[in-house]
C-alpha cells in the first residue's frame, strides 16, 4: 500500500532521527570527530552544519525537541556532540522561518497591542496575547541566566547527557498523551489571555532540559487548560520567538570569537539557511496536520525515541556523553 501524501513528510522527518540513533557510528565526513570543539562539543564542517540544520528545522516546532535530536543524531553518526553554543546559533534560522510564517499574525498582535493601550482597552484580545508573551518569556530568561552563570559546569556535564535525553523524552511523551486525553480543547485564538502566556511560559522554561522539546511541553501545557491543538501550536510558535532568539544572539558571539578563522562561519551560515528552510517546511505542515489530526503520532514517536536511545547506551552503540 503506497504511503499517502499526507504521512509522507512528518515520517521523513521523524523518522531521520530514529534511524540515526539506531545507527551505529558512521566516520566523520572531511573532518576529525575529535577536533576541539569551541564551546565543549565538536567542530562541524559545512556538509555537517546542512545537515544539522535539517535536524534543527525539522525538529523545533514539533514537539519531539529538537535539542535532544541535535544531540542524538550527530553523536550517533559518530559526528560528537556539537555543543550548545553551536545548537542555540543554528536556532536563529528557525526564527527567520517563524517571523516569516507568522508576519500577518505578528503585525496584527503588536499594531492591535499598541492601539489597545493607547486606548487604555486592556481587554483587547491583542494586548492580551501580547502581555503574555512577553511575560511568559521572562521564566526560560531568568532559568536560563541561572544555568548560564551557576550552573553551566553541571549543565554541560549532566543534564545534557543522553541517559537524561532519553528518560525525559519519554515523561514528556506520556504527559503529551495525557493532555490528549484530558484536554477539552473548546478555546481558540481570540481567547488566550495574560494567564495562558504565563503558564505556558513556566512550561517553556522546562525546555532548558534536552529531551523536554519546548513546542512539546508549551503544546502540553496548552491542551491542559483547554486550548485547541491548532491554537496551542500557533501560540507555542509566538511565544518561542523571544526565547529563540535570545539564546542565538547569546551564544553567537561567543562562538564566532573562538570559531574566527576556521570553518566556523561558513558551517553556521551553511545551518542556519538550512535551518530556516526546513523550519518553514515544518511549521506549514504542523499547523495544517494539528486542524484535523491528534497529538498522538509524536507521543509514540518521543516513546519510540527515548526507548531507542537507551537501547543505543545499553548495548554500547551510544556513549552517554
Amino acid at each position: 500500500m503506497a504511503v499517502s501524501k499526507r504521512l509522507l513528510f512528518p515520517l521523513l522527518m521523524v523518522g531521520s532521527g530514529v534511524l540515526s540513533v539506531a545507527a551505529f557510528p558512521l566516520k566523520v565526513l572531511s573532518q576529525d570527530a575529535s577536533t576541539a570543539a569551541v564551546d565543549g562539543g565538536s567542530q562541524m564542517n559545512v556538509w555537517q552544519g546542512i545537515v544539522l540544520g535539517f535536524v534543527q528545522g525539522a525538529t523545533e516546532f514539533l514537539p519531539i525537541s529538537s535539542t535532544a535530536h541535535l544531540k542524538a543524531v550527530p553523536v550517533a553518526l559518530g559526528w560528537g556532540d556539537p555543543g550548545s553554543a553551536f545548537s542555540a546559533v543554528i536556532q536563529l534560522g528557525s526564527i527567520v522561518a517563524v517571523l516569516w510564517y507568522f508576519w500577518g499574525d505578528l503585525t496584527r498582535v503588536i499594531t492591535g497591542a499598541w492601539i489597545a493601550i493607547a486606548r487604555k482597552d486592556y481587554q483587547n484580545t491583542d494586548f492580551r496575547i501580547a502581555l503574555g508573551i512577553a511575560i511568559g518569556t521572562f521564566p526560560i530568561v531568568i532559568l536560563g541566566l541561572l544555568l548560564k552563570i551557576v550552573f553551566e559546569e553541571f549543565y554541560e556535564n549532566a543534564v545534557r547527557g543522553m541517559a537524561v535525553i532519553a528518560v525525559v523524552s519519554i515523561v514528556m511523551g506520556l504527559l503529551l498523551g495525557l493532555a490528549e486525553i484530558r484536554g477539552t480543547r473548546q478555546r481558540n485564538f481570540e481567547k488566550l489571555g495574560m494567564i495562558d502566556g504565563i503558564i505556558m511560559g513556566c512550561a517553556q522554561a522546562l525546555a532548558l532540559v534536552p529531551g523536554v522539546s519546548r513546542s512539546g511541553s508549551t503544546m502540553t501545557a496548552g491542551l491542559f487548560m483547554g486550548l485547541e491543538r491548532e491554537t496551542a501550536a500557533r501560540f507555542s510558535f509566538l511565544l518561542g520567538i523571544p526565547a529563540i532568539s535570545l539564546a542565538g544572539l547569546v551564544s553567537i558571539k561567543d562562538l564566532l570569537d573562538v570559531g574566527s578563522g576556521s570553518s566556523g562561519i561558513p558551517t553556521l551560515i551553511a545551518g542556519v539557511i538550512s535551518s530556516a528552510i526546513f523550519s518553514y517546511l515544518a511549521i506549514a505542515w504542523l499547523v495544517k496536520f494539528l486542524k484535523t489530526k491528534s497529538t498522538w503520532i509524536f507521543v509514540w514517536y518521543r516513546l519510540i525515541f527515548g526507548i531507542a536511545i537507551l537501547a543505543g547506551l545499553s548495548f554500547g552503540v551510544l556513549e552517554n556523553v
